[in-house]
C-alpha cells in the first residue's frame, strides 16, 4: 500500500512520518503540508517525494495518513476518500458533527476502509486490558483522569490554535472516551459539565451498560501532576489501566496494520472514522453543556 502523509507539525514529524518509514507492509510515497517549505524538508529526511498540490499527491497514492489539525483533517479527507484513498486518521475526528458525518459519508460513499488513531488502542498493555475488561460484566462506576501539562511547560503542542481554542475535551478527551466507550458502552446522556481550572472540564456520563462514569480532562496541570489514568469498579472488583511500555510511534505502526487489514478484508476496524464520529458527538454535547454551564 503506497501512502502519503498530510501535515508537516511537530506530530507528523514525531510520530507518522517514523512511523510511516518504517513500516514494512508501506511504502512511504511522500508529503504534503500547507507550508511547501516544511514538506520539502520533511520528505527529505526520508528520501521521499514533496508535494505542493495535495491531489497530484492523492492521484499518486492508496492511502493517505491526516496530521493536521481536525477542522484541516476533515475537509481533506473528505476529499481523499472522494478520490477512493484509505483513510488513517488522528483523533478528534473533527471538531464539529457536521464536520465528523461529512467525513463519515465520504468513506462510505467511496467504500474506503479509515482508521482513526486513539493511542490507548493500540498500545500493547491498554489495548489488551481494554478488550479484558470488556468482556467482564457488572462495571458500576468508572473514573477517568486524563492530565495534560501542554499549556504549563515547553511542549512543541502549547502553540497549537486549535488545541488554544477548544482545550482538553477536544484534545485529551477523545482519548477519554476511547477507552471508556468500548468497556461501558456507549454514553446514553452527558448528566453533568463543568469548569475547573483554566481549560479543566469535569463530566458525568451515563452509559448504555448502566454504569456511569466521571472524567477530569485538562491540558493546564502543573507538570508534575500530569499523567492519565482510568479506574474501574463493579461486581469483579477494582481495574486500573496499565500504563504502555511504548511510545506513540509503535501503536501508529498498529494502527496501519489495522488500515492495511481493513482495506484488504473490507472488515471495518472498531476505530474507524463512525467510531470517530460518535466521539465527536459526545464532544460536542458536553460542549454544549459546558456552554449552558456559563450562561
Amino acid at each position: 500500500m503506497r501512502i502519503g502523509l498530510l501535515g508537516t507539525g511537530p506530530w507528523a514529524r514525531a510520530a507518522y512520518a517514523p512511523a510511516l518509514a518504517g513500516h514494512t507492509g508501506l511504502e512511504f510515497a511522500g508529503v504534503w503540508g500547507r507550508r511547501p517549505e516544511a514538506a520539502t524538508e520533511l520528505a527529505g529526511q526520508y528520501d521521499v517525494a514533496a508535494y505542493a498540490d495535495v491531489d497530484a499527491l492523492l492521484a499518486d497514492v492508496d492511502a493517505v495518513a491526516v496530521a493536521l489539525p481536525p477542522s484541516a483533517q476533515a475537509e481533506l479527507a473528505v476529499r481523499a476518500a472522494a478520490a477512493g484513498r484509505h483513510l488513517l486518521l488522528d483523533k478528534p475526528l473533527a471538531v464539529s458533527v457536521a464536520g465528523g458525518r461529512a467525513v463519515v459519508d465520504a468513506v462510505e460513499r467511496a467504500g474506503v476502509s479509515s482508521v482513526v488513531f486513539f493511542t490507548a488502542r493500540f498500545q500493547k498493555e491498554p489495548e489488551a486490558w481494554i478488550e479484558e475488561q470488556a468482556a467482564v460484566t457488572g462495571w458500576f462506576t468508572a473514573r477517568a483522569q486524563w492530565l495534560g501539562s501542554v499549556f504549563t511547560s515547553d511542549s512543541p503542542f502549547a502553540a497549537s490554535p486549535w488545541r488554544r481554542e477548544k482545550g482538553a475535551l477536544w484534545d485529551v478527551g477523545p482519548h477519554a472516551l476511547s477507552v471508556l466507550l468500548p468497556v461501558l458502552g456507549d454514553v446514553r446522556q452527558v448528566v453533568a459539565a463543568a469548569h475547573g481550572p483554566a481549560d479543566t472540564v469535569h463530566l458525568v456520563l451515563d452509559h448504555a451498560t448502566g454504569a456511569s462514569s466521571t472524567l477530569t480532562l485538562s491540558l493546564t496541570a502543573p507538570p508534575a501532576a500530569a499523567g492519565a489514568d482510568v479506574e474501574l469498579r463493579g461486581e469483579a472488583g477494582v481495574s486500573v489501566l496499565p500504563g504502555s511500555s511504548e511510545g506513540a510511534v509503535p501503536a501508529l505502526s498498529r494502527a496501519a496494520d489495522a488500515l492495511v487489514r481493513a482495506a484488504r478484508t473490507g472488515r471495518p476496524h472498531s476505530c474507524d472514522a463512525a467510531f470517530g464520529l460518535r466521539v465527536t458527538e459526545i464532544l460536542a454535547t458536553a460542549e454544549a453543556r459546558l456552554a449552558g454551564s456559563t450562561e
